[in-house]
């Protein structure tokens, strides 16, 4: 009778797929979907760390975005053997890449793939959730990985009969992240490094927020082609925007740190930075923490974005301010041994 029951609930369950969800995000948009009580997919490469991902709950898929036709063929069997899946978080990407190319590769490319292959095999989601960036939106930023963003929203924007929801984070941060922490323990050794000599202004956003965000807007009853915002996409933040010496003094204060010497570096040293490391990536074979990209992304000023459609939508209010994430995030860093 008992195994009757559990199978009876698992069939009740909505099901989800994240793709990408042994990275940074996707841990905590797996850890989400589970605490909302669904049937959980985590798309992973088979040779991917599941430190983050030990939950016996979680089912692993390894999809091949790569070939189309293979990707259907998994779609196929798994639709026929567990079931279609309810709803799709698309959060699988790059970064950072060696060669340029790979950017259009894995999040155009990639994507379109996967959208391609649900529509084929007839297993459209109730919803389709691409997480994007808030860097392919800001006028006058354009890099390579903003770039093949954008061509991956277009895509799936002219897409008809393919509900649909486009979500853009700024800057997030929180446990498990590695380039933001770089910058904590720097501080941490007491030099603030700035980039620039003119005031930033930036946003935030906690990661967990983020997956709560993710999940409203999933279950909530909007698509973008109801929605009548002509961007089609949402900007997710904590509501506030921080001056750059705010966010140095929150991360201090949370570190402990009472002291720190500020290095104001120069636009044109930090781009030569960013050019050399950049070529010395292509001598270790490993994409570079600062390039190009990552040059373009300090260099801009105004990270300011509007946050009302998502409040307005599906009810995203941030738990989260830069104060309590940090805290948090500085704690966990500490806990694990990582500061």
């Amino acid at each position: 009778m008992d195994s009757v029951v559990a199978d009876s609930t698992r069939k009740s369950l909505k099901k989800v797929l994240i793709t990408g969800a042994s990275g940074f995000i996707g841990s905590f948009l797996v850890e989400q979907a589970l605490s909302e009580g669904m049937e959980t997919y985590a798309g992973i490469r088979k040779s991917s760390n599941k430190e983050y991902l030990q939950d016996a709950r979680i089912r692993f898929v390894d999809l091949n975005f790569a070939d189309k036709e293979r990707l259907k063929q998994q779609i196929t069997d798994q639709a026929t053997e567990h079931g279609a899946w309810d709803y799709v978080i698309h959060n699988a990407g790059v970064t950072k890449c060696l060669n340029p190319t790979d950017f259009d590769r894995v999040n155009y490319l990639y994507t379109k793939h996967l959208i391609e292959a649900l529509q084929e095999t007839g297993n459209v989601p109730k919803k389709f959730l691409l997480m994007s960036s808030l860097s392919a939106h800001k006028d006058g930023l354009q890099t390579a990985y903003g770039d093949s963003k954008l061509k991956a929203e277009a895509f799936l924007k002219a897409q008809s009969n393919f509900p649909h929801l486009i979500l853009c984070p700024t800057g997030v941060y929180g446990p498990r992240e590695k380039d933001y922490f770089l910058m904590l323990k720097t501080i941490q050794k007491g030099l603030d490094v700035v980039a620039g000599f003119e005031p930033q202004h930036l946003t935030f956003i906690y990661v967990k927020d983020l997956a709560r965000a993710a999940f409203l807007a999933l279950q909530s009853p909007h698509i973008n082609a109801q929605d009548g915002f002509e961007t089609h996409h949402y900007t997710i933040t904590d509501g506030h925007v921080y001056l750059d010496e705010e966010y140095t003094a929150i991360a201090k204060k949370a570190l402990g740190q009472k002291y720190s010497l500020k290095i104001r570096v120069p636009l044109a040293v930090l781009k030569l930075v960013c050019q050399i490391s950049e070529e010395a990536a292509k001598l270790t074979k490993k994409p570079a923490t600062l390039n190009s990209d990552k040059y373009k992304i300090m260099a801009q000023r105004d990270w300011t974005c509007d946050i009302s459609p998502a409040e307005t939508n599906f009810g995203f209010r941030a738990d989260y301010d830069l104060t309590r994430g940090m805290t948090e995030c500085v704690a966990w860093y500490k806990a694990n041994k990582w500061l």
